[in-house]
């Protein structure tokens, strides 16, 4: 098979700390045939700046610049104007490791058949990085059923083959604002093969200027309103609005509602065959996290108590944050202080299992 052509699809919007790194690991992979469709989305740093530096010195860089229209139209564009058969996702503020590409393309030609194919991460904070683990619920024949649940690939780890992916598939849907990925993801799964490598290819950049952190709460309200129309659309349950209405107003009554639900899908998932069981199980374990994490958001205990009650779950959660959880019926207050003192403890032991960023990362740009 020739080598296949990668376009590496990057959207840029006040990139400026971290894009010199972005953009340094993807020119230093050990897979070179490749183009960066880099389209400034009308930022206001020095992030066009910092394009044409690095365009000036290795032509496989091409730029568009124009005013902001937001990320789902620059994916868009970037991929109308990407040539490869192959297109790869990268993000202004990750780091790809040297051998992302080729160990990706590897799997590509393995497996001609693949639509897409994610990677693990690790997280990178600051100078330090936590290194990922592998994950065995990624099995082949799970796929689909898991990018029902949540979004199966972090998005800055992707490749797009389009010599099986049709071009009015490979599109993000301006209906999904900040779970596009999610939405594009479930439906290349549910008609294609797609595969995970569960080892981290890309160093994911935490910080409180990224997309998710800033649009936290939309994201969460269009992914409760995708997993909605997945369950009804799997003939699960005709109507599924109780997701859509604990992400506009967490409260005792959509938390009542909701953890009914959660029990009435468990009983329906647990009549299903075995290997179609455990891939829903894995999903919805995921999508109960999920569910969790928006309501322990809200900082008012005795609702994140009364989820964990009502849907059997205490099990499922830290001792310390159990022990943290428990006074919330009686004493919010308590619980306050007990889970801040467990969120201090948290980032210690997150520090002392990370190192430092200069041990794993190569040194591209500003790290």
């Amino acid at each position: 098979m020739p080598t296949p052509l990668v376009s590496v699809l990057l959207p840029v919007y006040n990139g400026e700390p971290y894009l010199a790194a972005a953009l340094e690991s993807i020119l230093r992979q050990d897979y070179e045939h490749l183009e960066i469709i880099a389209i400034d989305d009308g930022s206001t740093d020095r992030s066009l700046e910092i394009l044409e530096r690095h365009r000036a010195m290795d032509r496989r860089i091409s730029i568009r610049s124009r005013e902001n229209r937001g990320l789902i139209a620059t994916l868009n564009e970037g991929l109308a104007l990407a040539r490869g058969e192959l297109v790869a996702r990268m993000d202004a503020d990750d780091i790809s490791y040297p051998s992302r590409l080729s160990r990706q393309v590897a799997l590509f030609t393995e497996e001609p058949e693949l639509a897409l194919c994610g990677a693990g991460v690790d997280t990178l904070i600051g100078n330090r990085v936590v290194r990922g683990t592998p994950s065995p619920i990624y099995r082949p024949g799970a796929m689909h059923i898991l990018s029902k649940f949540f979004t199966i690939f972090i998005h800055s780890t992707v490749i797009f083959n389009r010599r099986v992916i049709p071009d009015n598939m490979l599109a993000y849907d301006e209906g999904y604002p900040h779970a596009e990925d999610f939405d594009l993801f479930r439906r290349i799964a549910g008609r294609f093969p797609t595969m995970m490598i569960d080892e981290a290819l890309v160093a994911y950049r935490l910080h409180t200027g990224s997309v998710t952190s800033k649009h936290l709460l939309q994201m969460r309200q269009t992914h409760l309103k995708i997993v909605a129309e997945n369950l009804v659309m799997d003939g699960l349950f005709e109507d599924a609005s109780v997701l859509r209405e604990i992400g506009a107003a967490v409260t005792p009554e959509t938390i009542r509602v909701v953890a009914e639900f959660i029990v009435s899908l468990e009983r329906k998932v647990a009549a299903f065959p075995p290997e179609l069981r455990r891939a829903y199980e894995d999903g919805l374990l995921c999508f109960f996290y999920f569910l969790y994490q928006l309501i322990a958001d809200e900082k008012r205990p005795e609702l994140t108590h009364a989820f964990l009650t009502r849907t059997g779950k205490w099990q499922l959660i830290r001792r310390r944050e159990r022990y943290g959880l428990l006074a919330g019926a009686r004493a919010p207050w308590c619980s306050r202080l007990s889970l801040a003192a467990t969120k201090q403890v948290d980032g210690l032991a997150r520090y002392l299992q990370s190192v430092p960023a200069r041990r794993v990362l190569p040194q591209y740009g500003a790290i």
